[in-house]
């Protein structure tokens, strides 16, 4: 079995964001929450008294309240706030690309024998859109519907670790915002933060990544000779 080795510790395992660090979809986040927003003032609840400053986790604070008086709002309510926010992902995905070395960068890892995978906020739809034969390059994808808590909670990590038969020790996680250093800490992983999204190297530095590279590609100048048995 392959390996990479950053900062004098051994990883066999890389487990990837997918917007921003795979692909480029430009995802109009701006009116992903103007909608949201939309959705959630028209139940009745005063949108900017809401503490989440996420999408995903504003629909959960707000089906927690629509919940406490009606089950069955609370379930109409959800079903559109996720029709709403996948039908912006896919259309970004529609005009988004994967960026030019990922399936070359993809390819090298599974010919080395490190096991990769995927884990994303994004819905399956939009990563097949952008990616059609993801399942010929990644062997999991973890997406948000994989899951009851998308990262930075670390249920997608240790998912994505499972089904690979991997473990947190000797493994990396990798991507371009500060939340996938998060949920590579708390899932126990190396974090590797990319600059091909919105953050500079000094938002890494102060997430606490454990290496910062140019693109994800460059993983691959830290593939070394390995100890792990096949």
């Amino acid at each position: 079995m392959g390996c990479l080795s950053i900062k004098n510790r051994l990883a066999n395992t890389v487990i990837f964001d997918f917007d921003g660090t795979l692909a480029l979809l430009n995802i109009d986040f701006n009116r992903m929450r103007r909608d949201i927003g939309a959705l959630i003032t028209s139940h009745g609840i005063d949108y900017s008294c809401l503490n989440q400053s996420y999408v995903l986790e504003l629909i959960g604070e707000a089906g927690k309240i629509i919940g406490q008086r009606s089950d069955d709002e609370e379930k109409v309510f959800r079903n559109e706030a996720y029709r709403i926010i996948e039908e912006i992902e896919v259309a970004a995905a529609k005009m988004g690309k994967l960026f030019e070395t990922t399936k070359h960068l993809l390819a090298t890892l599974e010919k080395a024998t490190v096991r990769t995978g995927i884990i994303t906020r994004n819905c399956r739809k939009a990563v097949r859109t952008v990616f059609p034969d993801i399942a010929s390059y990644c062997r999991v994808v973890i997406t948000r519907e994989d899951v009851h808590k998308a990262k930075p909670h670390p249920e997608q990590i240790q998912l994505a670790l499972d089904r690979l038969g991997a473990t947190a020790e000797f493994s990396v996680m990798v991507g371009d915002h500060p939340l996938d250093i998060e949920t590579g800490r708390r899932g126990g992983t190396l974090t590797a933060g990319v600059l091909t999204g919105y953050f500079q190297e000094a938002d890494f530095a102060r997430a606490h990544a454990n290496v910062v590279l140019t693109q994800a590609a460059d993983l691959l100048a830290y593939l070394a000779p390995s100890p792990f048995p096949d």
